[in-house]
């Protein structure tokens, strides 16, 4: 039965790349090995390369914090394990992806950086990470979370997995708000984006997928108060690029 994603607002569990009778975690997996060759060119060709831009500031708020072990979830390509490696340089990263595909093209741009000695590419899952608690002093993740299983489950994984004082960072897509941004936003992530990603990607739910898991995903206040309800505290938001993009940040306190 194909997915049909209707009014899911504040539901992005419900919301999956195929149809609606398998588990979504499945489904992404499935999705990211599908579309692993095209994701870094689609990515920059989608934000007219101002994701780098975005990756960057999240690195800067994490890099402040001068840990010594990070954890980037939802790492797909390696992109941002690369940034903080590049940013960090006493740092170990780790990042891990449910997608093999995603990895195997990581892990070759990690040798490429020359970087493998100091990030390690891994398959598992968010909802049950293979780390024990407080083994982190910051977790990230960049345009991973809509894709959690479970969203909540999710944010109370990474908040055991960081060390007291450590720093939560994810970078997510948002709805910009303004009367004026929010219709050339829907259009442009309703019917520009699938068109040109279907080809491109030769998965035709993929980018259709999208922009329906971003508009189904908690926002502004209500993003931040999970992360509150998983343990962590002083959470906080910078909206980006007109409300595009937002960074949400908490700490794991003693």
């Amino acid at each position: 039965m194909k997915q049909r994603p209707g009014n899911t607002a504040g539901s992005p569990e419900k919301v999956k790349p195929y149809d609606a009778s398998r588990p979504k975690t499945e489904q992404v997996e499935e999705m990211f090995d599908s579309i692993a060759p095209a994701y870094d060119f689609m990515n920059r060709a989608m934000t007219m390369g101002i994701d780098k831009i975005w990756r960057a500031k999240a690195v800067a708020m994490v890099r402040g914090g001068a840990p010594r072990r990070i954890l980037d979830v939802a790492t797909g390509t390696g992109d941002l394990a690369i940034k903080l490696a590049r940013a960090v340089p006493e740092a170990s990263v780790t990042g891990i992806d449910l997608s093999e595909g995603m990895l195997e093209i990581g892990r070759q741009k990690v040798a490429s950086a020359g970087l493998a000695d100091r990030i390690a590419l891994t398959k598992a899952d968010c909802l049950d990470l293979p780390f024990a608690d407080g083994s982190f002093d910051a977790v990230t993740v960049a345009y991973g979370v809509r894709n959690f299983e479970n969203l909540a489950a999710g944010y109370r994984e990474m908040a055991r997995v960081l060390s007291p004082g450590g720093m939560l960072c994810v970078v997510e897509l948002s709805v910009p708000q303004g009367r004026i941004v929010n219709p050339l936003y829907r259009l442009y992530s309703g019917k520009i984006i699938p068109a040109v990603g279907r080809p491109i990607s030769r998965d035709s739910a993929a980018y259709s997928y999208l922009p329906a898991s971003i508009a189904a995903m908690p926002q502004g206040e209500r993003m931040l108060d999970i992360m509150r309800g998983a343990g962590l505290s002083d959470a906080a938001l910078r909206a980006l690029t007109f409300g595009v993009c937002t960074i949400y940040t908490a700490f794991k306190r003693d």
